[in-house]
């Protein structure tokens, strides 16, 4: 019986180790966000990657669709695709 206790507990301190280190990311509206704010809310996008989505925003006009970001120097499918049910446009 002790055995099956330590290794629950030991299962228990493992799971709570990984967990709070998985990046989740969080819904965000990029056409009205600012780079600070995408960068936090998108996994595999940082402060630069946001800028451009902002300066893009900028020159361009906003967003239609989520998937126009890929339009975005540096933005690419992949990056779409694992974010894409967080990328807001209205």
């Amino acid at each position: 019986m002790k055995t099956i206790t330590t290794i629950a507990a030991l299962a228990a301190l493992v799971v709570s180790s990984v967990i709070p280190s998985i990046a989740m990311a969080t819904p965000v509206n990029i056409n009205t966000a600012s780079a600070t704010e995408i960068a936090d809310a998108l996994n595999g996008i940082g402060l630069s990657k946001a800028q451009a989505i902002v300066d893009y925003r900028q020159a361009y006009g906003l967003f239609s669709r989520a998937d126009e970001i890929v339009f975005v120097r540096g933005i690419g499918d992949s990056t779409y695709e694992s974010n894409k049910i967080d990328i807001l446009v209205k």
